[in-house]
């Protein structure tokens, strides 16, 4: 069993992570950190983890810790990640993985050097929803794709219990840093491709502090399909996917949620041809079960740093396209 510390143990640790270690089968969690001691020991005696600190750097130093998830704000991740790295601990990182591209980029040879396994959470790479999209995509069940979408809008105003995504300095960005990623990392993953280019535009108003509240985004991928991710802090709840091909359509309503039966359609000549239903409630226990294989040498992890230092790069396009008003062309880090 990989034991796990979590460090930044809030509300994300609390309602996807703890339910997640529950159900994986190769690691469980024996450590947290908050800033404030008295959180943590409270936090640590409510859920029944043996260890609390108060910082990223006691908690990766301790002995009763083989691996680190970080799911503090956004503006911490490379200073937790390089701590936990410094004291020679694989580390799986929350999403999106840096402030900015050259942080991933210190992260990521950081891990690279001391030679630790070093992942990002993007929770939907281990989605059955998302997993089915990719194989029948890759089938040729539509033929060709030639407009790929993925939305994410939820309800996140003043009084939402993550205050800090309206603080720039910490957040470092709105809807599209926050849950825009995950659109963007699902496109990439399901289409097999990869975004050159990106455009953007964004709503802003009063209570977004500075940050857009509402984006759509314009994603130019290699082999000429077309992908829009629209993100929103103001609309209602949805999270839907939707593949379209030369001869026909994929689509699930809520493609990217872990919280109740996906729906995946197959439509033709504008009719539901087939149905499936899917279910995403394991994803968080498959994520840090294969993080905890990859720690034990079994298999390689599916969503390396590299990973989330690409998805950077097009966050940090999109950012610049609001700025200049044109596609702003994304950096492959391979290349």
């Amino acid at each position: 069993m990989v034991k796990f510390g979590i460090v930044g143990f809030g509300l994300h640790a609390v309602k996807r992570m703890m339910p997640g270690f529950s159900r994986a089968s190769n690691c469980r969690v024996t450590a947290l950190s908050r800033r404030d001691m008295v959180k943590a020991r409270e936090s640590a005696l409510q859920h029944k983890i043996p260890l609390a600190f108060d910082s990223a750097k006691a908690l990766s130093c301790s002995p009763e810790v083989d691996a680190v998830f970080v799911t503090t704000p956004n503006s911490l991740h490379c200073e937790d990640v390089l701590a936990a790295i410094s004291c020679g601990k694989p580390v799986l990182c929350e999403k999106p993985l840096g402030m900015n591209a050259d942080q991933c980029r210190q992260m990521v040879e950081a891990a690279r050097k001391a030679k630790v396994v070093f992942g990002v959470a993007h929770v939907f790479r281990f989605a059955a929803s998302t997993a089915r999209l990719r194989e029948r995509v890759a089938a040729g069940e539509i033929g060709r794709p030639i407009f790929a979408r993925s939305e994410f809008s939820f309800p996140g105003g003043p009084g939402h219990p993550r205050a800090w995504l309206y603080d720039p300095k910490m957040a470092g960005g709105g809807p599209i840093a926050d849950v825009g990623v995950h659109c963007i990392d699902t496109l990439r993953f399901v289409l097999q491709d990869e975004v050159e280019s990106v455009s953007a535009r964004g709503m802003f108003d009063q209570a977004s502090g500075g940050l857009e509240a509402a984006a759509a985004l314009l994603l130019q991928f290699s082999r000429g399909t077309l992908g829009t991710v629209l993100v929103s802090y103001r609309a209602e709840y949805r999270s839907p996917l939707e593949f379209v091909g030369e001869t026909g359509v994929l689509r699930a309503d809520d493609g990217v949620n872990v919280e109740r039966p996906i729906e995946l359609q197959l439509r033709r000549d504008g009719k539901v041809a087939e149905i499936e239903t899917v279910f995403n409630e394991l994803a968080y226990a498959r994520m840090v079960d294969a993080f905890a294989d990859a720690v034990e040498g079994k298999s390689k992890f599916p969503a390396p740093g590299e990973l989330g230092w690409q998805n950077q790069e097009i966050l940090d396009a999109a950012y610049r396209s609001m700025k200049t008003g044109r596609a702003e062309e994304v950096r492959n880090i391979s290349s």
